[in-house]
């Protein structure tokens, strides 16, 4: 499929269907959390699409916008696709935003529909939808809200064979195809549109990368992160590009566990999922000893030096062969055993957390990418990882470094602009190149090395730009930190907030941090820390969906804690 070719991501979904209709029953969807149920099929899933495409195109005129609230289940990509079908636009919306960001973003986008999966979902808006507002639902709530499933109950009912499968072609690739709001970090979401075109570029993209990983077997993803963020809704058009048999997966506490039922190829993520696999693997293998401390050692030090492409003498040859069986292979199983890669993204990965699961047999990809960007920029290619770098643009875009460092990016995958917003949008995109905020540079080989933030950097009262999430993910590879938060702008020093279940072990905690210290410069140093007890989380606002340091909130409640420390 020649994407280039493909004018919209319902197309894209529709071309994929007539690819394989000579395998109707071909497994598609499956939520792990209906484990009683069987895979909805790609022509089930087809069939639905085209009855509430039908549906919604009674309620809807071209680029309306349409609120999508759910969980991660088949009934949201076939939710997803019916809108776009019918003309609309989707506003994906996180299952865990405040009452503030709901409200704010229905007031934003003014929505003709709105698609809940139950209850819980709807009282989280009900007060914010007004009677003009239809409301469908996923599961049966009530009379007054209209259930999906009656939908394609009554078709049934009046039709005996299939629908006709057919798509609106009257799409564009610059049209609007959604509206995503961004985490909202540091105050009120922003809604990025992005065009068909920006996804269908993107996945142009991703499908050189992955089409070498799935050659030999068949493509199956377990998705967990939010359907609701840019980069798993991008993933999710990826996924019908490749024709990708799809698990959504019950939690993100269960996600080890449906990882062995899914038996996953590739599996996306963000690096705190990573870090937190890393803290997990690292303190069972500092359990272990004698003969099998001895064999991961090697296992980590051959496979960082084979990720470093440095020769093997005869015998590291036959150490490393026996490392891969007996260590890489037992890891992969726990994995489910077809793993071929983890996909990172969302947010930096520690460097040391990267070449360690690459070494024990977990090869992992580093991407970076932004919601204005639809949403990857970059990623590392496989066999040819550097760990150290988020890898060669793609093809499908520009990428340029302005004179004070900032990466520039410019392509069809750069959004159509920030919803209700032109002031703040032209400050972003300015001569078609989309302002990053990010600081890095091209390697020699042609990829992109991420060198600091622009937005997140703190200046020191000697006047040092300091990143401190650089520092953070050093802190959080001690085992004993769950946590971090760095702080000292216009400060004469950095202190920082730590997470540890116990007080006891501050003075492990102390001993960590001071040699930690003897690797970092200077201004980078942290003299003093706070310990806590209560993690930072999507609950109590200190994180985002995607697990990323609500650093506004966090400094709201730990304000006078900081500054008690200087």
């Amino acid at each position: 499929m020649q994407l280039s070719r493909i004018n919209s991501l319902v197309e894209l979904f529709f071309t994929k269907y007539e690819e394989i209709n000579s395998v109707a029953d071909k497994p598609f969807l499956k939520w792990l959390k209906e484990n009683e149920k069987d895979f909805l099929t790609w022509q089930q899933v087809a069939s639905k699409i085209q009855i509430l495409s039908e549906y919604l195109k009674t309620k809807l005129n071209k680029g309306d916008r349409c609120i999508l609230l759910s969980e991660n289940r088949p009934e949201w990509l076939i939710s997803d696709i019916s809108i776009m079908n019918a003309g609309g636009v989707t506003v994906p919306l996180f299952t865990t935003y405040s009452e503030k960001d709901y409200e704010y973003i229905i007031n934003d986008c003014k929505p003709k529909i709105c698609v809940v999966s139950d209850e819980i979902q709807l009282k989280k808006i009900e007060k914010f939808i007004s009677n003009e507002i239809k409301v469908l639902s996923i599961e049966n709530i009530n009379k007054r809200v209209e259930n999906i499933k009656n939908i394609f109950d009554e078709h049934s009912k009046k039709n005996k064979s299939n629908p006709h499968i057919s798509f609106n072609q009257n799409i564009e690739r610059k049209d609007l195809a959604c509206i995503i709001y961004t985490s909202g970090t540091t105050g009120n979401p922003k809604g990025v549109m992005l065009s068909h075109g920006g996804i269908l570029s993107n996945c142009e993209g991703a499908q050189e990368i992955l089409n070498q990983l799935v050659q030999n077997s068949e493509p199956t993803f377990l998705t967990w992160l939010p359907l609701s963020h840019s980069y798993e809704h991008a993933v999710q058009f990826v996924q019908i590009s490749l024709g990708a048999k799809v698990y959504y997966a019950e939690s993100l506490e269960k996600l080890l566990s449906n990882m062995s039922i899914a038996k996953p190829t590739i599996m996306t993520a963000v690096p705190r999922f990573y870090q937190n696999l890393y803290s997990k693997i690292s303190m069972n293998f500092s359990k272990q000893k004698g003969f099998k401390k001895k064999l991961i050692s090697s296992t980590i030090s051959l496979g960082t030096k084979e990720l470093n492409n440095e020769n093997f003498t005869l015998r590291e040859k036959l150490i490393n062969f026996i490392c891969e069986k007996l260590v890489r292979r037992k890891i992969k199983n726990q994995f489910g055993g077809k793993l071929k890669a983890f996909v990172s993204g969302g947010g930096a990965l520690d460097q040391k957390i990267g070449e360690f699961l690459n070494a024990i047999g977990l090869p992992t990809l580093q991407g970076y990418g932004l919601t204005e960007a639809s949403p990857v920029v970059s990623c590392n290619i496989p066999g040819k990882i550097k760990i150290d770098t988020v890898g060669p643009p793609f093809k499908t875009n520009q990428v340029n470094i302005a004179e004070d460092g900032e990466i520039l990016v410019k392509g069809e995958n750069v959004m159509l602009g920030y919803w209700n917003m032109k002031k703040e949008t032209d400050v972003v995109v300015r001569n078609g190149w989309l302002h990053t905020g990010d600081i890095g540079e091209i390697t020699k080989d042609g990829n992109l090395k991420i060198t600091d933030r622009k937005k997140e950097i703190i200046v020191s009262l000697g006047g040092d730009n300091i990143s401190p999430s650089k520092i953070e993910n050093l802190l959080c590879l001690n085992e004993k930190i769950k946590q971090s938060f760095v702080y000292g702008d216009k400060k004469t020093y950095l202190v920082a907030l730590i997470v540890s279940e116990s007080h006891e072990n501050r003075k492990e905690i102390e001993i960590f941090l001071e040699n930690l210290n003897k690797t970092l410069s200077l201004v980078e140093k942290v003299k003093k820390f706070k310990l806590i007890e209560e993690e930072f989380t999507i609950d109590n606002g200190m994180l985002t969906p995607t697990l990323k340091l609500k650093r506004k909130k966090i400094l709201e409640k730990y304000k006078d804690d900081l500054e008690k420390l200087y």
